[in-house]
Formats: structure tokens, C-alpha cells, sequence
């Protein structure tokens, strides 16, 4: 899942999930310094649990729709 989609599950920016995953205070995913990049893996499960499955579904359909 990307950076993006996560922030708007979750309501917020972009910038607070991936500062979130650096410092591992969102326990959604993880983020890894490769030379002077970060990369980021958000899990769905974990973000499911987190947001609310019901958030979660809605927003996720919304997102499609858009595609």
C-alpha cells in the first residue's frame, strides 16, 4: 500500500505516515534508510487493525473509485 492511500485511511498527511514509520510510533508498516532514502512498507493488515475495519473499507472504496 502506498504512503499516500495509508494517509488518507488514516486522515492524515503523507509527511505525519512517513515520519511516523521512521521513528516506528505507527505501528502500521515500516520504513528502512537505504543510503539516503527511505523506502516504506505499510501493511494493510496492520493498518486494518489500526484504522478500523469499517474506516478502512470506506475509504479504500473511495480510492478506487477514483483509479
Amino acid at each position: 500500500m502506498k504512503v499516500n492511500e495509508a494517509a488518507k485511511i488514516l486522515g492524515k498527511s503523507p509527511q505525519f505516515v512517513r515520519i511516523g514509520l521512521q521513528r516506528g510510533v505507527l505501528p502500521i508498516g515500516t520504513a528502512v534508510k537505504m543510503s539516503s532514502r527511505w523506502t516504506y512498507h505499510i501493511s494493510e493488515e496492520q493498518l486494518k487493525k489500526y484504522a478500523g475495519e469499517k474506516n478502512f473499507n470506506k475509504v479504500c472504496e473511495t480510492i478506487h473509485k477514483e483509479e
